[in-house]
């Protein structure tokens, strides 16, 4: 039997860093038309019923808080979602991607520094997220329905028959906890890239804006990740020359 999991693995080193995040404000993560809750919006739930937040959102956003960074240095990468824009096609986008230091082994064309760590459509991602899963039992907790309505912009004012409700966590302290997975060809200053990124989010889920999901990082779990001065050497290289 093929296990697809364990095909990069195969006679090669992961290095796994365990993430803690501890909330300051309640969480609401999750997407309509989920069952099982009054909600129009429900809160995210495991198999058994324990608060998430989906790996693929936090590695999503970790991406765009790379890019930002990246963008700010400088750097020339490329434009994602969009296929298109993406290495190695980047159709339209001036930069000077023919870079030695851009090349992947074993893969066609160049590749930019932020898709070398979270992937292409013709590259696969050297990074792996899980989900952060709270470590509170569903007894110990009871989530809360809070009211919303749509606004007219145009109007200002509320538009009819649009009121509509979301679930979100109680605000209390909840710690999650998960794991990244670094695989063996991530590039080692790609830790230095990914630290700086942690420290660019405050908060996750929706309705951020309106105080929701805010969070802090734990020290100690970051440490794994401090890089060394060769991968901030490195790193430095990627601007522009």
């Amino acid at each position: 039997m093929i296990r697809l999991a364990e095909l990069p693995l195969q006679g090669r080193t992961t290095a796994s860093v365990s993430l803690t995040a501890t909330l300051s404000s309640a969480l609401s993560v999750g997407s309509g038309g989920s069952s099982g809750s009054l909600a129009d919006k429900p809160i995210v739930k495991d198999a058994f019923g324990r608060l998430l937040i989906p790996g693929s959102q936090l590695k999503g956003r970790l991406r765009h808080e790379c890019e930002k960074l990246a963008r700010g240095l400088g750097w020339a990468i490329c434009q994602s979602p969009d296929p298109n824009l993406m290495c190695p096609k980047r159709e339209g986008i001036p930069g000077r991607f023919e870079r030695e230091e851009y090349r992947v082994a074993g893969y066609e064309g160049s590749h930019c520094w932020v898709c070398q760590i979270f992937g292409n459509p013709t590259l696969p991602s050297r990074l792996w997220v899980d989900d952060l899963v709270c470590d509170l039992s569903p007894e110990g907790y009871e989530e809360a329905l809070r009211p919303g309505v749509t606004l007219n912009r145009r109007r200002q004012t509320a538009e009819d028959q649009r009121l509509y409700f979301i679930e979100t966590s109680p605000a209390t302290a909840l710690k999650f906890t998960g794991s990244l997975h670094l695989l063996p060809d991530c590039p080692s200053w790609g830790k230095a890239l990914i630290l700086a990124a942690l420290h660019h989010i405050h908060a996750l889920g929706g309705s951020k804006s309106a105080g929701l999901g805010w969070l802090t990082w734990d020290p100690q779990s970051l440490v794994p990740l401090q890089p060394t001065e060769q991968d901030w050497a490195q790193l430095g290289q990627g601007g522009w020359v």
